[in-house]
Parts: structure tokens; C-alpha cells; sequence
């Protein structure tokens, strides 16, 4: 895999449930950097792409050890790769300065477990812990949900993938690890 320049090869993962809810986690990171404003802290799972490897392998690792999930199915790929930059004081901060943000590649999975195989607090292969808390959330609130810099990119990868999600049969609560 290249560098894409100077932004960080990546994938994103959009879990969908089967009433069409999407995995969030709420980031555990206590760096002062990294606190966002209250409500802003969900993400889905993301990571890096190693060197060699293909990025559909890639969001299966980062979605087993950011959730411990196995139970997944594709069902769709982001038609483009999708770049955001990191606002400076991140960048300098988060990778030495070596990236100025990350250019992902989505994917969409149907979640075909239940939500007993989720386990944020022991992920596997011996991860840290990436989430404090995790919940289902309707495709529609993703983009309110997320650090304010990452938006765009949340915007086109609800785009690219409304239709596989159905509306909400329930409302989503949080679970706290």
C-alpha cells in the first residue's frame, strides 16, 4: 500500500445491525488533545492499512480488534477513497507530523451476530481498547455524532451506503463497558 502522499492509508468500517442501526463507539482516549466536545466522541470502527495488505482485509482486522466481531458480511464498498486532513495541533501531535490526515476507503457489513459478541473491552488479538462505550445509532444522526474534522468524510460515507439501512425499529441505548 502507498502513503497516498502525505495522508495515511486507512479504512472505515459501518456496521449495520439488522434493523439498519449503526455501530458507534464513543473513543477512550483521554489525551487532551483528543477531547472533543461532549456528544462528538462516537466514531465507527477505523484503522490503518498495513503494509501489503488489501484494504477489505484491513477493515476486517481493524472491525475484530476495535469490536471483536467476526459475524460479518460484506455489502458494500465506498466508490471512491475518501480523504480528510487533521487539523495541525492533531497531526503534530498524533503522528510526528509525518501525515497531514487520512484517505479511507469504506465498507459497508451487516452485522449477522448478536450484541453478546461485542466486546469492546477485551478486543481480539490482544488490542487495547479503542471505545469506552458503544451503541446503535440511526444512519441519519452518524454525522452529528463525530469530531467536527471528520464530517465531511461521515457525510459522503452516508451517502454512499443510506441505502442499506432501514429505519430504526427501536431506539438505541448506550452500553458502557
Amino acid at each position: 500500500m502507498t502513503q497516498f502522499g502525505n495522508y495515511r492509508p486507512c479504512v472505515g468500517i459501518m456496521l449495520l445491525n439488522r434493523d439498519g442501526l449503526v455501530f458507534v463507539g464513543r473513543r477512550r482516549s483521554k489525551r487532551p488533545l483528543e477531547q472533543p466536545r461532549v456528544g462528538h466522541e462516537w466514531q465507527m470502527p477505523q484503522g490503518g492499512i498495513d503494509p501489503g495488505e488489501n484494504p477489505f482485509d484491513a477493515a476486517m482486522r481493524e472491525l475484530r480488534e476495535e469490536t471483536n466481531v467476526y459475524s460479518a458480511s460484506l455489502l458494500a464498498e465506498s466508490p471512491d477513497w475518501y480523504t480528510y486532513d487533521l487539523p495541525e495541533e492533531y497531526s503534530r501531535k498524533s503522528w510526528k507530523g509525518r501525515f497531514e490526515g487520512q484517505r479511507q476507503k469504506w465498507f459497508a457489513l451487516r452485522f449477522e451476530g448478536d450484541d453478546g459478541e461485542i466486546d469492546i473491552d477485551n478486543p481480539a488479538g490482544g488490542q487495547k481498547p479503542e471505545f469506552d462505550a458503544w451503541r446503535w445509532a440511526p444512519i441519519d444522526h452518524l454525522v452529528d455524532l463525530i469530531i467536527p474534522f471528520k464530517r465531511p468524510v461521515y457525510e459522503r460515507v452516508v451517502e454512499s451506503f443510506v441505502h442499506l439501512a432501514a429505519p430504526a425499529s427501536a431506539s438505541a441505548g448506550e452500553r458502557d463497558s
